[in-house]
């Protein structure tokens, strides 16, 4: 099979969707790979690792679309990538349809064959091509929200870690999955007045057994989220129900209630969002204020340490990539129930039953 990587076009993605192993491995494995020109560049891996792994390097896009059987990327293609799609191509990326109608429509129309990454779903229930991705950006949403809190940046001042004889600052997190987890786990560590909200008492009490009384944990309710938002300094929205658009759990009233120069970080924005006054923003203009509350909405946040987020990614996603290359979507999805779980739309069908909910669409299950 032909596998084709394209350099990312999102605003400051950086991410790439192959390293120079994967290619590798793929070679060895008797496909054909391509990689636009510099499309590794970001992650500091340069076209010549690239081609001494066995790589061709394609000067266009425009080619590595219409050579390429199998497209393997990082973000979901963006509008003018559109027309490049062909029918019955294979696309292995992020997609997060549910709250994309267009690029949706974009899929079906062209009858390509979308796998998603966030929905490739294992029989626990855990997603393991979302997970190091989900990882790094609640890692990050403290890091963020701590320096957007910075007076400088138009916060209100407060450092997490508080000094003595003075308050910590209060961060609040929505959800205790996997964004969450590692959100709590660094506002922890910096030092931070922390309580985390979820609906599951096991992932709670998962985590009260790690920190003990270093952090708060509540069952999730208007009633307690309204009244932690109150006083938070930074909230972290970390909602996630897979491939659905996120649940709305913090009204615009809510937002209103906060102090000025707070900050909301809501992860879940490429889902919808959890927070009804945030919105998707760009590593150029990460940030807007709203009622006097700083948001950052921006939707790749792991693209900011692409290095980092590149291995991270492409040591999980390959095995999938491998499968697909080797057995043909067909095959790959009846031996995988995981990658079955990914498959999104197909020959101008919608194959998700989350995604044809939350946009009104007729899902039709794969039958391939």
């Amino acid at each position: 099979m032909i596998v084709a990587v394209p350099k990312e076009i999102k605003t400051r993605e950086y991410r790439v969707g192959l390293t120079p192993a994967g290619v590798r491995t793929l070679v060895e494995d008797g496909h054909q790979v391509l990689v636009e020109c510099r499309a590794g560049y970001g992650s500091g891996l340069d076209d010549d690792q690239y081609a001494r792994a066995g790589a061709e390097i394609v000067p266009t896009a425009a080619e590595i679309y219409r050579r390429g059987e199998l497209i393997v990327k990082v973000k979901e293609p963006l509008p003018v990538e559109y027309p490049l799609l062909r029918p019955k191509q294979l696309l292995f990326t992020y997609l997060h349809l549910a709250p994309a109608p267009e690029l949706t429509a974009a899929l079906l129309d062209r009858q390509v064959t979308g796998i998603a990454y966030e929905t490739v779903q294992q029989a626990d229930g855990s997603l393991p091509l979302l997970h190091p991705m989900s990882e790094i950006a609640g890692r990050m949403a403290v890091q963020v929200g701590a320096h957007f809190l910075e007076k400088e940046q138009g916060g209100k001042g407060v450092l997490l870690a508080g000094a003595p004889g003075v308050r910590r600052g209060k961060v609040v997190i929505l959800g205790a999955g996997t964004v969450g987890s590692n959100a709590a786990r660094i506002a922890v560590g910096m030092g931070a007045d922390v309580t985390v909200l979820d609906i599951d008492a096991a992932r709670l009490a998962a985590l009260d057994q790690q920190y003990g009384n270093r952090l708060q944990t509540l069952m999730s309710n208007s009633q307690h989220i309204e009244e932690e938002i109150h006083r938070a300094d930074l909230l972290v929205g970390a909602v996630l129900i897979a491939g659905a658009r996120a649940p709305q759990l913090v009204s615009r009233e809510m937002v209103g209630g906060m102090e000025a120069g707070s900050v909301i970080v809501d992860v879940a924005v490429d889902q919808g969002g959890c927070v009804a006054t945030t919105h998707p923003t760009t590593h150029d203009e990460p940030t807007y204020v709203v009622d006097g509350v700083i948001h950052y909405g921006v939707a790749n946040m792991p693209g900011a340490v692409s290095r980092t987020s590149t291995f991270a990614l492409t040591n999980r996603t390959l095995p999938y990539v491998r499968a697909l290359a080797g057995k043909g979507l067909a095959e790959a999805v009846r031996s995988n129930a995981a990658l079955a779980g990914g498959l999104n739309t197909y020959a101008g069908r919608l194959c998700n039953e989350a995604v044809a909910r939350a946009q009104g669409k007729v899902y039709t299950p794969f039958a391939g």
